[in-house]
């Protein structure tokens, strides 16, 4: 009786489809993250999160309306670098490398350990969004944060330049940096695309046998742009960023691969080789849709013999770090790059 009972209670809770073979689970409301500081808590309140409904119908449908809503898009966050720039008094360089645009950006002082190093910045976007100007959100943070001069690199991207052009490019300013510094002396890192993009980038340097870079961040890592991945499905709703795979993940996706098998490894780096991978520092939240492709692309890096450091932050949907900038939790998760990188300088190796 016991036994009967346990099922009919599982069976409430879990229905199994006979065709699918998928596990529906309950809908319930979710609470703020109550253990997550003051700061965080109104950071996260400061504009609407739209329904998984609206974020499918606010998807473009055509490149004429992407073109559009990337212009848009774009606009808005010119005005958050302008106001980063004064923030942290930053000098912002324009540059031209290997036929690149290239943004250098100088703190105001540089960091001891991080004086005769640089960090190559790669942004994200879903692949397709930030360029220009904008492409230096997260390189003003490092440089600032961390003390180091930093190249961020303003890739091309689609519509007009589809993969593999934003690979190549990366893959061009890294070979050209390697002229002035040695491996050993250079960062990579990026967030969401830029993740993923220096994942993809990492594995062509090591294909070639060019000296991939002493270490690595990747935060939440767009890694796998296929629909796989627990947590695409489980924090679908809950992450206040992403919101659903199914409306502009999906689109940015086949917009970015044209054509490509979205599994193709340098579409999707998880499927590439993780072999001879230099240390790496993988971010990502308790409400992040991503994290999954991170927690999976720590597990392929860790296989294959490699060092990582996961760092998963409470209550943080998709690159909460970043873009509420102004909280503990992104004070914290900065300066655990910082530390990472400076346990694995070249004097510290």
């Amino acid at each position: 009786m016991k036994y009967l009972m346990h099922v009919a209670f599982l069976s409430v809770v879990i229905s199994l489809s006979s065709v699918a073979n998928e596990i529906t689970m309950p809908q319930t409301a979710l609470p703020p993250p109550s253990d997550t500081s003051s700061q965080f808590k109104h950071a996260i309140t400061q504009f609407p999160v739209p329904t998984v409904e609206e974020s499918i119908a606010a998807t473009p449908q055509t490149v004429e309306q992407w073109r559009d809503y990337i212009q848009q898009r774009n606009a808005d966050q010119k005005k958050k670098i302008k106001k980063m720039r004064k923030q942290f008094n930053v000098h912002v360089e324009l540059l031209d490398i290997a036929g690149v645009t290239v943004r250098k950006i100088t703190p105001e002082s540089l960091s001891e350990e991080f004086k005769d190093k640089v960090y190559i910045d790669v942004h994200g976007g879903a692949y397709v969004l930030f360029g220009g100007l904008p492409s230096i959100e997260e390189g003003i943070l490092i440089a600032h944060r961390l003390g180091i001069v930093v190249l961020s690199v303003d890739y091309r991207m689609p519509p007009s330049s589809p993969a593999p052009a934003a690979l190549h490019d990366v893959v061009a300013v890294y070979k050209d940096v390697l002229t002035s510094y040695s491996a050993d002396n250079i960062f990579v890192g990026g967030t969401s695309a830029g993740g993923g993009l220096i994942l993809a980038v990492t594995q062509q340097l090591i294909k070639d046998d060019i000296a991939p870079p002493r270490a690595l961040y990747a935060g939440t890592p767009w890694a796998d742009l296929t629909k796989t991945g627990d947590t695409l499905f489980t924090n679908e709703g809950v992450d206040r960023i992403l919101v659903t795979y199914d409306g502009q993940l999906a689109s940015a996706a086949k917009l970015y691969a044209s054509g490509k098998p979205l599994d193709d490894t340098s579409i999707s780096p998880l499927y590439g080789s993780f072999e001879g991978f230099p240390p790496t520092f993988l971010l990502s939240g308790t409400r992040d849709m991503f994290l999954s492709d991170t927690v999976r692309v720590n597990r392929k890096i860790r296989d294959s013999g490699g060092d990582t450091v996961l760092e998963v932050f409470e209550g943080m949907s998709h690159a909460d770090y970043l873009i509420a900038y102004e909280t503990p939790e992104s004070i914290a998760a900065y300066r655990a790059i910082k530390q990472f990188f400076s346990q694995h300088t070249a004097s510290n190796k």
